[in-house]
């Protein structure tokens, strides 16, 4: 069975649980925490950070964007019209640039911010950088997300899904870090109405339901993150 290095509110590897669970294929989630440098996952990956896959034949990936490229190689064509990457180039190319978007900008602006700040310092040692969050990096985030709450009511003003008329890496990527924020209660849904109703797709289909299933020691998920009719 595939082994995926995680933790539930890494969106990085929510990305990788939402593309495994369109593909139909299952994993043994091993939960590792960021920055805690444990000795036994720097081994693995001497980054320390989440996902790492470890694919049935012993084969290692790690990195969102590596484990992305990978699973579409070894098992996009399975899903026939349905691929997370299209075909075509500029189609490609288009994905790969949206779900950077998310993976890079939106988690360097927003969801990086709050899961460090509200989630990660609280499980870390002082010497490991843990300790009270940094309310002002936390405000700095929610200010953020009204920009990108923004683009995505842009991107899907005149399509079903970010890149185009299909779903793909790109809606995977957003709604995974979207997935994080809502967790933690700092998505203000009222301020587009493009991007809750394209959200609200997402978190409807199958493979999005493990992960509105999720809990972590001491944090409760905001009143609305299970609902499906938010």
């Amino acid at each position: 069975m595939i082994r995926l290095y995680h933790h539930p509110l890494c969106p990085q590897s929510r990305f990788v649980r939402l593309m495994l669970g369109e593909y139909g294929l299952e994993a043994e989630l091993i939960e590792e925490l960021a920055g805690a440098r444990r000795h036994d996952f720097l081994l693995i990956n001497p980054a320390g950070n989440t996902p790492v896959m470890i694919d049935e034949d012993g084969t290692r990936i790690v990195g969102a964007g590596p484990i992305a490229e990978y699973l579409d190689e070894t098992h996009g064509l399975r899903l026939g019209a349905h691929r997370l990457l299209p075909p075509g180039s500029v189609a490609r190319a288009e994905v790969r640039r949206l779900t950077d978007w998310f993976n890079g900008k939106f988690f360097e602006e927003v969801s990086g911010h709050l899961t460090r700040e509200k989630v990660f310092k609280r499980f870390l040692s002082s010497q490991q950088g843990g300790g009270a969050p940094d309310m002002a990096a936390v405000r700095v985030a929610r200010r953020n997300v009204l920009y990108h709450l923004a683009y995505l009511g842009f991107l899907t003003a005149h399509h079903n899904w970010l890149a185009g008329e299909a779903m793909t890496l790109a809606d995977l990527a957003a709604a995974a870090h979207l997935s994080v924020v809502d967790f933690l209660g700092d998505v203000p849904w009222d301020e587009d109405h493009g991007a809750k109703l394209w959200y609200a797709m997402m978190k409807s289909r199958p493979g999005f339901r493990p992960l509105l299933a999720d809990r972590v020691r001491g944090l409760q998920p905001s009143a609305v993150y299970a609902d499906l009719d938010f």
